[in-house]
């Protein structure tokens, strides 16, 4: 009988020990560095080369992160259906913490599932478009927004016409381009070709 209970509790030891070991390895990768080697998934230029919040996504299939030259292409990578779907961490640039638009650092990332973003801001991301920029503190991003308009919303929050659409706020008509258009201009063509 006491051989079997000291079996039972191995068995539950290694079963937890195993469960632990399972955690560990779902917990997401930490972000990489940027480097002077780091290229655009999309643009395949130097991230570097350009302004505003950078991304990176890590992949269960790669080894390397998946680069952008800006948060709203890092974004747009989640959601396009050509694209990988084995993702296991996203991390965008905290320009909470970033010395300016030009120099948005290399290691300050955050997990943009936990970040706050300001769409429809004056600031134009790499490639010169509209930018969704990404901020671990709430209240970093709503300061950014009352000096650079736009406004404040969380990860899932970011509307899918923002990311893919046209460069103008959800919901926006460009007035010119309808008046020219005839009855209804087209809708915008997605914004497939990020960076």
């Amino acid at each position: 009988m006491r051989m079997v209970a000291i079996s039972a509790l191995l068995i539950a030891g290694i079963t937890v020990a195993g469960c632990n070991e399972q955690k560990v390895a779902e917990a997401p990768p930490p972000p990489h560095e940027l480097t002077q080697r780091t290229m655009g998934h999309y643009c395949g230029m130097n991230v570097l080369e350009h302004p505003g919040p950078k991304g990176q996504i890590l992949l269960a299939s790669r080894l390397e992160p998946v680069w952008f030259s800006s948060a709203r292409d890092t974004l747009s990578f989640t959601i396009l259906p050509e694209e990988p779907k084995d993702i296991r961490a996203i991390y965008v640039s905290d320009m909470g913490k970033a010395a300016t638009w030009e120099d948005p650092g290399a290691s300050n990332w955050v997990d943009a599932r936990r970040a706050s973003f300001v769409i429809g801001s004056r600031m134009k991301g790499g490639m010169g478009a509209d930018e969704a920029v990404p901020f671990s503190d709430r209240s970093a991003a709503e300061k950014f927004a009352t000096e650079n308009g736009g406004r404040v919303v969380a990860f899932a929050e970011v509307p899918k016409d923002y990311i893919l659409g046209s460069a103008a706020e959800p919901g926006a008509v460009d007035q010119s381009e309808d008046e020219h258009a005839g009855d209804h201009a087209a809708p915008a063509a997605p914004h497939n070709q990020p960076d």
